[in-house]
């Protein structure tokens, strides 16, 4: 029997990092007449999203949606139809900043903005957070901590979870292997890498699906509604739920319940490993 919820072997996330124009911005305003950059965002809500949203109905299929509180003021419509559908609305931080360049008082500001613009248009307060290019500091997690975050979603020095330190908080691993910009994301001029093809993603994420699998961890995709919304990218998706579908004892969950799970599992199980811990595939299976 596996460690996950019913004895499953294996949990998967689908989480989309709903960034539309914010990936542009990064921050900051000041690109905001560069209108065709901008489009590649204003895609990924107003087509990628309902694209998505369309994919996860088909397999009857929860997700976790990362979103920024400058998105959900500017689409509160596409934030809402994600949370009508019942998703899991999840915190992005604001205008897409990277934390490491902010002092506390603007990282705590950020943190404020964005949970306020996400609890004034689904009526709930996030539980999970995600940063932006998953940079965060012992600073932000203590803040996470404060703010009553559960869980965060941006380190990555295993592919099961752990519970940090002296807080309630969960982490549930990343990998920039299990995400799509690495593949998808062409920003012009010197030195952008080449765009791929779905297939190649596809491909990788299969091989660490199988893998994961195999040791009973985490498979946590991080996609963005602007890259793998296209429309042959979203059929690649579609195969990638029919093959992980195809596996017996898989659990597909938001991040929300995979934390709650884990919380669950720590507290029942306080011999169970924590990170800094040799894991053992033998023994943990």
């Amino acid at each position: 029997m596996g460690r996950w919820h019913d004895g499953t072997q294996c949990a998967v996330l689908f989480t989309f990092d709903v960034d539309a124009e914010t990936l542009w911005l990064s921050g900051s305003l000041e690109q905001s007449d560069r209108l065709g950059l901008l489009t590649q965002g204003t895609y990924g809500a107003r087509v990628g999203v309902p694209l998505v949203l369309h994919a996860l109905r088909r397999y009857d299929i929860k997700a976790t949606f990362f979103i920024p509180g400058w998105v959900a003021e500017h689409h509160p419509d596409i934030v809402a139809a994600i949370a009508d559908q019942g998703h899991e609305i999840a915190h992005h931080g604001y205008l897409h900043e990277t934390v490491t360049e902010l002092d506390e008082a603007a990282e705590r500001h950020v943190l404020e903005r964005g949970i306020e613009a996400l609890r004034r248009v689904t009526g709930q307060v996030p539980v999970g957070y995600r940063s932006p290019a998953w940079e965060v500091t012992t600073r932000t997690l203590r803040l996470l901590a404060e703010y009553g975050f559960r869980y965060s979603s941006n380190l990555m020095s295993h592919f099961l979870p752990w519970q940090h330190p002296d807080t309630q908080l969960i982490e549930l691993p990343v990998q920039w292997l299990l995400d799509d910009a690495p593949f998808f994301l062409f920003r012009p001029g010197t030195g952008s890498r080449p765009i791929q093809t779905a297939q190649q993603a596809f491909q990788a994420w299969v091989e660490e699906f199988q893998g994961i699998y195999r040791f009973g961890g985490l498979f946590n995709l991080t996609l963005h509604p602007q890259l793998i919304g296209r429309p042959g990218r979203i059929l690649m998706l579609e195969r990638l739920i029919e093959h992980i579908l195809s596996y017996p004892r898989v659990w597909i969950a938001t991040g929300q319940q995979v934390a709650a799970y884990w919380a669950d599992h720590l507290a029942r199980n306080p011999q169970e490993w924590r990170q800094g811990l040799v894991y053992d595939p033998l023994t943990h299976r």
